[in-house]
């Protein structure tokens, strides 16, 4: 009702620390007489106040629970080859595996696939996932697949992204991308593939 303790304690006639102590209980259960004290105070409010008390019975809103950003990395085969990407950021140019961001709801497997192809023009399919971890780069949760080419040539199609895409070695991959920053089973998997 927008009144201070004191005026509506002397509207209900009843003392101010009662009220002080209703703020300080408000799971409180009333006695019946102060039930109905408090009806008749509320019947005989105005709308802008059943307004605004409705408001305050409505259920809490459901809370929603954060998200970690994540990517899918596709870790692409073609022979003894790796597909690269030379990815611009923050003044410097760094070569990694294709990779999107996964939205909620959606599936890392299927944005690897599709990301592969966006961002390079090569199809592939998803052999095996070879786990997650948080990127020690970036710091977002990285999920890495290990993929066969299927078909297509290797051109940059995302230059606002990217500045180039290669076919790299596989034995070679760590002159481009740091030893220390390559998840282990990605190197497991080249080193068992060649």
């Amino acid at each position: 009702m927008r009144m201070t303790n004191e005026a509506f304690a002397e509207r209900l006639g009843i003392s101010a620390r009662t009220i002080t102590r209703w703020h300080s209980s408000p799971d409180m259960t009333h006695r019946t007489e102060v039930q109905q004290i408090l009806d008749i105070a509320y019947e005989e409010a105005d709308e802008t106040v059943h307004r605004r008390f409705a408001l305050l019975l409505r259920p809490p809103e459901p809370r929603m629970e954060a998200q970690a950003l994540r990517v899918a990395i596709a870790v692409v085969l073609r022979g003894d080859d790796v597909l690269l990407v030379c990815r611009r950021g923050d003044g410097e140019l760094r070569w990694q595996f294709p990779a999107g961001m996964v939205k909620p709801g959606a599936d890392g497997e299927t944005v690897a696939v599709q990301e592969t192809h966006g961002e390079t023009g090569v199809h592939c399919m998803v052999r095996q996932h070879l786990g997650e971890r948080i990127h020690p780069v970036t710091g977002v949760i990285a999920e890495y697949h290990l993929c066969d080419y299927l078909a297509g040539e290797a051109t940059n199609r995302d230059s606002l992204e990217n500045v180039d895409v290669a076919w790299v070695p596989r034995a070679a991959v760590t002159r481009f991308i740091p030893h220390a920053q390559i998840y282990p089973p990605i190197l497991s998997a080249l080193e068992a593939t060649v």
